[in-house]
């Protein structure tokens, strides 16, 4: 990381009130806010205003011929999440969203020859309800087995891997408890002997829990996510990190994809670019990687590295834990899972409650922002947010809790 570490705020001035960093976030008042929806969408900094900003400019002073400085900022984005991968810039294709990807990945796989789709339970809707309609739709069998328990989850899928399977998909951390998966690179071994792909989600992973792609036996695996949560990116900033030896082409396939062949006209095969290009889409909104250049600059300006982050969260997700014990609830009520150490889980604390929707109703009518998923009622703090904040939001779900 470039990260200046003498810029980076102490721990101790992020716990005081207010936060160290809650001045660089005053659009979003961030100091004022209980606003514990860090695990779905962070606040800007304030230098995301002035980049969007930035953009309206170029397009005003240079039209149509904006595109080498909108692909500037591109290539910056995409220099961001290659840095919190540990991988190389030119291995990360970007898109608006994960979904546009993940259907471009799809599209590669060889289906009619393997129709086998391996996945959990336990993913998003994004990669859920895609796989759903494959299955739905006969252009692809799709075994899914439960998530939990995480600890075995690796195992169980490397065991369900055969000759028919195309690929497997999953995430490296849980999106409704937040459990870090354990084992992956044993189970990227087990896809390549079979000779099947690999897509790891990973979008509750980045720069809130440290990932090096290598070290992690995830060098051959594709790997999908977004700025969306912990990055601070905002809309329209998701990538594809695609393993620097495939040779996989999508059907799926954008102008963009042979924009530096296009003065050519090129006859017979489809012509693709090499590296990111190949899994290029078409015209997009340039201003969301204004945004998420600078968002960039400003995060690695202030030290804020992701194994800097991941010991922010570890106090914060602790602390919220520990208040939440010390309320002495119902756990027919609500409880959390307490059955493996603090470090097993990511940037949010996942608490069980079969009226979850209800409590989180009521904690935005007083202040604190939250949200649930089925059950499941989730607290994710940020950088940005004092002990006091943390403290207070804590307490006011008690009383929530408690009168429900």
């Amino acid at each position: 990381m470039s990260g200046d570490a003498a810029a980076r705020p102490a721990l101790a001035d992020l716990r005081r009130t207010p936060n160290a960093l809650a001045a660089h976030y005053s659009r979003f008042d961030v100091a004022n806010r209980l606003l514990l929806t860090g695990h779905s969408h962070q606040a800007w900094p304030d230098v995301a205003r002035e980049a969007q900003l930035a953009a309206w400019d170029d397009a005003a002073r240079l039209v149509d011929e904006k595109w080498e400085r909108a692909f500037e900022q591109a290539d910056r984005v995409r220099a961001g999440f290659a840095s919190r991968l540990g991988c190389a810039p030119r291995e990360v294709a970007l898109g608006s969203s994960t979904h546009e990807l993940l259907v471009r990945f799809l599209s590669a796989l060889p289906l009619a020859a393997r129709p086998r789709l391996v996945t959990t339970g336990g993913e998003f809707h994004t990669i859920r309800r895609q796989l759903d309609r494959l299955a739905e739709a006969r252009v692809a069998e799709v075994a899914r087995l439960p998530a939990e328990p995480a600890d075995t989850l690796a195992e169980r899928l490397a065991g369900a891997v055969d000759g028919r399977t195309a690929a497997v998909l999953v995430s490296s951390v849980l999106f409704e408890s937040a459990r870090i998966v354990p084992g992956l690179g044993a189970l990227a071994r087990a896809c390549a002997r079979a000779g099947a792909e690999m897509l790891v989600d990973a979008y509750h992973h980045v720069n809130v829990v440290p990932l090096e792609l290598g070290p992690a036996g995830l060098a051959g695996a594709f790997v999908t996510g977004g700025g969306y949560k912990y990055c601070q990116l905002g809309e329209g900033n998701c990538f594809l990190r695609v393993p620097a030896a495939s040779a996989l082409l999508p059907v799926v396939t954008g102008w963009y994809g042979e924009f530096a062949a296009l003065a050519e006209r090129p006859g017979g095969a489809v012509p693709f670019g090499e590296g990111p290009a190949r899994w290029a889409g078409a015209t997009y909104d340039p201003v969301s990687h204004y945004r998420g250049a600078r968002v960039f600059e400003f995060l690695d300006a202030h030290g804020l590295t992701p194994g800097f982050l991941r010991e922010v969260s570890l106090h914060q997700v602790g602390r919220l834990a520990e208040r939440f014990d010390a309320l002495g609830l119902d756990p027919a009520a609500i409880t959390r899972d307490r059955s493996s150490p603090r470090d097993a889980f990511a940037g949010f604390l996942a608490l069980r409650a079969p009226r979850a929707g209800a409590i989180s109703k009521r904690l935005r009518e007083r202040g604190v922002w939250t949200d649930f998923r089925g059950d499941v009622l989730r607290l994710g703090p940020a950088p940005y947010l004092a002990d006091d904040q943390l403290d207070a939001a804590v307490a006011a779900l008690g009383e929530v809790a408690a009168s429900s």
